[in-house]
């Protein structure tokens, strides 16, 4: 299996909301290399670069408390991955893509 390279940038929402969105993918990606923690912060960052797991999570990660844009960015298999792990898992609008020479960019609205 190879090596995911994958940036999650969050905005909306507050520091609760982005560890759940973290840990849902944490499930499908292993644990974050980085985390968001800054609880101020209007941007958060999560960074994955782990061996991807085999199951793709499908955790309850619970109600968000506002709206919250999250950017995915990395390998098209990595970026299809979170995608699909957090429609699962929250109630998400397809926002774009957008594709590089090696990366995808994609970018979601997950609703409370």
């Amino acid at each position: 299996m190879s090596d995911t390279q994958l940036t999650v940038t969050l905005s909306g929402g507050d520091a609760d909301d982005a560890r759940a969105v973290v840990r849902v993918l944490e499930g499908t990606f292993g644990a974050a290399d980085q985390r968001p923690s800054e609880e101020r912060a209007t941007v958060r960052v999560a960074t994955f670069t782990g061996a991807e797991r085999a199951a793709a999570g499908t955790g309850d990660a619970g109600p968000l408390s506002a709206p919250v844009t999250v950017t995915v960015q990395g390998a098209p298999e990595a970026v299809r991955r979170a995608s699909d792990t957090l429609t699962r898992s929250f109630t998400a609008r397809d926002e774009g893509t957008v594709s590089g020479d090696q990366e995808q960019e994609r970018q979601l609205l997950l609703e409370p």
